[in-house]
């Protein structure tokens, strides 16, 4: 089941390193499944975002203990940094970036807007995060 919860300086650019980063996510659950669920919380909560997040692989930032979680639609990206943040007993002097298509996001945006715009086929927004600002190798 999953666990619902409810910073960045409002910057939106492209990363100019791509990867091919897999979501762990996905490789240990089949589209099916993830599909089901995200229609079933979607409809039982449907003024929430379902979200998986997820570290960049070769980040050495700390690794989150869940990944599913269930945010208010009206909740902002930085409010969700900051939740990130506790969840990874990040320090107040240490940088975490969060990225959805290998982008940052804006932090005053919305969760449902950046919902609507990136959201997976199989329903979920997927997120990752890092301690560089830069995807991948560095």
């Amino acid at each position: 089941s999953l666990q619902f919860f409810c910073c960045l300086k409002p910057t939106k650019f492209v990363l100019l390193k791509q990867t091919n980063m897999r979501s762990k996510f996905k490789d240990e659950h089949p589209f099916d499944k993830r599909k089901a669920e995200a229609e079933r919380i979607r409809q039982k909560y449907p003024d929430r975002i379902p979200v998986i997040c997820e570290k960049v692989e070769k980040s050495d930032i700390a690794t989150i203990d869940k990944k599913k979680y269930l945010v208010p639609a009206d909740l902002t990206v930085g409010q969700f940094v900051y939740v990130i943040r506790k969840r990874i007993k990040l320090s107040p002097e240490k940088a975490i970036f969060i990225f959805v298509d290998e982008v940052l996001p804006p932090t005053a945006a919305l969760m449902s807007s950046i919902y609507e715009e990136h959201k997976d086929d199989d329903g979920f927004l997927y997120i990752t995060y890092s301690g560089e600002n830069t995807f991948g190798d560095s």
